[in-house]
């Protein structure tokens, strides 16, 4: 069985790029260097290596999400406004939009995540209400943290409410998934400090059987204050066994330092300009 995760830190984006050389380096599945410094994914299956395009798996999980709809609406579905982290550079919107288009999608628009869950919340809101109002988003992903503040103006009905970003402000690597990578980390210096220099870290089979148990143990310390982390015949026949205190996941995260400093200061908060503003 492969697992594949954690793409969209590589769509749009150069194989060389430093954040991409830094994740890769973690995740249990091979990515290679394609044309014009492309990264590409590379899978074996059923005996067969295939390679993918990061837009190409993207587009899988948005065939998914339209079939998912589809049932639901009981309706084809052939638009679609997709979400996209706030920090997405240009390249990583088109590439989204490249995606949709693989998975069969018209692609009307990319919107920013924050700014989705502001509209998710605003609609509600509108029919109770028609002042304006001023709202803080904190959007904690898998891969990123996002912080908006943005105006909502209800207007006269529904139909003509605006959304106006006023700042944005976040880190494109603080998620569930670089939780999971200080675990990793964390796991593998215990392992090199109890049986010496045993390299594990191309061992793409026990990465990913490490980064398992260490969601679980991740999970476990959101109801409890210590668990444990095991793995048998990890590498090379050996077991591993360890113990991991919430205070210590903490420690391992930085959570208070980096949530602390995400937040919208005054004097470095990203303004918009009046038209890239309104949503």
């Amino acid at each position: 069985m492969r697992i594949l995760g954690e793409v969209k830190r590589l769509i749009g984006r150069r194989f060389n790029d430093e954040s991409v050389q830094g994740d890769i380096k973690l995740w249990p599945f091979k990515v290679i260097t394609g044309r014009d410094d492309r990264p590409i994914i590379v899978v074996q299956f059923e005996g067969e290596e295939r390679q993918f395009a990061p837009e190409e798996i993207s587009s899988m999980v948005l065939v998914k999400m339209r079939e998912t709809a589809e049932v639901y609406l009981g309706k084809k579905v052939k638009n679609a406004v997709i979400t996209v982290p706030v920090y997405f550079n240009n390249s990583q919107r088109q590439a989204t939009i490249d995606a949709g288009t693989i998975a069969g999608l018209n692609v009307m628009r990319i919107i920013n995540e924050p700014t989705a869950a502001a509209l998710a919340y605003g609609l509600e809101k509108m029919l109770v209400s028609n002042t304006r109002r001023t709202v803080l988003v904190f959007d904690l992903g898998g891969g990123t943290f996002d912080v908006s503040l943005l105006n909502i103006d209800a207007g006269v009905d529904m139909d003509e409410g605006l959304f106006e970003v006023m700042a944005t402000a976040g880190d494109t690597h603080l998620g569930g998934a670089d939780f999971d990578n200080e675990m990793v980390k964390y796991c593998l210096r215990e392992f090199k400090r109890n049986h010496g220099e045993k390299d594990i870290g191309k061992n793409q089979k026990a990465l990913r059987r490490l980064r398992t148990a260490c969601e679980r143990a991740k999970r476990m310390l959101s109801s409890t204050t210590e668990t444990s982390i095991e793995v048998d015949a990890l590498h090379n026949g050996i077991d591993f066994y360890t113990v991991i205190t919430r205070s210590r996941f903490e420690e391992l995260n930085k959570c208070r330092r980096k949530l602390a400093g995400a937040f919208l200061a005054i004097d470095t908060v990203h303004l918009l300009p009046p038209d890239a503003a309104r949503s």
